[in-house]
């Protein structure tokens, strides 16, 4: 199966005009995907994309685009067959690497391609990705991780014993899995830009569906941040675990601070609550605010940022995000450093199709590297799931497991049309709409 073309899409949803996603640094997001489709002589697609939230999204496009000589002409086989080295070929492009390495718009473009290429093999396989990694052997999941600059945190040897541990009690995780889901938490009640009679319809719908974890966006003005977690705690009792996430608001002693005032509030994690790169700031508060735990990983760039967090003691909770790193491959290097760290995986999700995403990625690490659900979750929101083939379905707050082959990345056609920016026709009603001109009716 030869890779012939790689067609590259800039798709924009306004959700900035519901005020959905909103939190203390993105008051206005548009979630976006630069979105990627491998075509094949075999009339197979592999559709995979990065995450953006709106102005930029074009500079990921063209970022995909660089990569094009490393990937057209290449045959799935060839790539399956040396699954580090390919993914090594793209993050060390003798040219590209400047522009990183392995860090920002090229990094992210990178995950669009990778994440096409594991659709592409699960759709070859005839397998959802969840379950084409759990039925790997050690050996084979570790041929597809680049250890480079990890070593002293995770060995190869080390992560093959990790995997070989839960070799036989596979199959009995996995009728768990298929039988019961994997838990879940929303943060759908917990946008900033929500009025409090809103939240509380929210948390109470939430509640009536079976939901047992809320999320609560924080980082405004001290008040209003006590106010809309009184609001929720109100709504969901102390029976339901709280969490809340200052994406990255706060200087660490202000961090500190903060979460010591809303502590009364018995938040399980506060998330982000500083600069993604500053480790040594992480680690500091979590000493300072136990028990309330620290979670983070949605901004951190690479493997060795995950490394030094788990290696300094500095988070509770992993929080990897399924376009952030290097696609599958880079993700997998830091679900088994935090297995043998002992921190809990609770992927970062929502955006534009991260849930359906990295609902693989936990049910790979429940099944096959920590054996356990009980102290972890995965992030759901609930936007845009119309807009895929494949969309989660989500049960009493439990994703259930994907049974579509590949990684449930594929956006409608009619999709893909309608909110191409800037010249699909979603967006040029809406620009005709802000100079005044009328509005196209359809």
């Amino acid at each position: 199966m030869k890779i012939r073309d790689l067609e590259i899409v800039d798709l924009r949803f306004p959700t900035s005009r519901t005020n959905a996603g909103t939190d203390a640094m993105h008051p206005d997001p548009d979630y976006s995907a630069a979105y990627v489709i491998l075509k094949t002589d075999a009339n197979v697609e592999g559709h995979g994309f990065t995450f953006t939230i709106g102005r930029g999204n074009e500079i990921c496009a063209e970022a995909i685009r660089t990569f094009r000589h490393l990937v057209v002409g290449r045959s799935l086989e060839e790539i399956v067959a040396e699954p580090a080295a390919f993914w090594r070929s793209l993050a060390c492009e003798t040219q590209l690497r400047w522009l990183g390495p392995e860090k920002g718009v090229i990094h992210l473009a990178m995950a669009a391609i990778v994440n096409a290429v594991w659709d592409l093999s699960g759709k070859r396989e005839r397998k959802p990705v969840w379950k084409l990694l759990s039925d790997m052997t050690p050996r084979e999941i570790v041929r597809c991780i680049d250890f480079r600059y990890i070593t002293d945190a995770l060995t190869p040897d080390e992560a093959i014993d990790l995997l070989e541990r839960q070799e036989k009690s596979k199959p009995q995780r996995e009728a768990l899995l298929l039988r019961e889901g994997y838990p879940a938490y929303t943060t759908s009640a917990g946008w900033m830009g929500y009025s409090d009679d809103y939240i509380r319809r929210l948390c109470r719908e939430a509640l009536a569906e079976g939901w047992t974890h809320f999320k609560v966006k924080v980082g405004a003005a001290p008040d209003d941040d006590a106010r809309r977690l009184r609001v929720v705690r109100e709504e969901i009792g102390n029976q339901h675990r709280l969490m809340i996430d200052a994406n990255q608001r706060w200087d660490v002693n202000e961090a500190i601070e903060r979460v010591r005032a809303l502590a009364g509030f018995h938040p399980w994690w506060i998330e982000e609550p500083t600069s993604p790169d500053d480790v040594l700031g992480h680690a500091a508060i979590r000493a300072a605010v136990k028990p309330v735990g620290v979670a983070t990983g949605e901004h951190a760039q690479n493997r060795i940022i995950f490394k030094q967090l788990l290696q300094a003691r500095a988070i509770d909770f992993c929080q990897i995000d399924s376009c952030r790193l290097g696609g599958v491959n880079e993700n997998l290097a830091v679900i088994l450093m935090a297995a043998k760290f002992g921190v809990p995986l609770c992927p970062h999700a929502g955006g534009v199709g991260l849930c359906e995403l990295v609902q693989h990625l936990s049910m790979f690490d429940y099944v096959a590297v920590s054996g356990r659900m009980d102290d972890r979750v995965t992030e759901f929101v609930d936007h845009l799931h119309e807009h895929f083939v494949d969309p989660v379905v989500m049960r009493r707050g439990r994703y259930i497991a994907p049974s579509a082959a590949g990684y449930s990345s594929t956006i409608k056609a009619e999709s893909r049309v309608e909110y191409r920016y800037p010249d699909g026709p979603v967006w040029s009603d809406l620009a005709q709409t802000a100079t005044g001109a009328p509005m196209k009716i359809t």
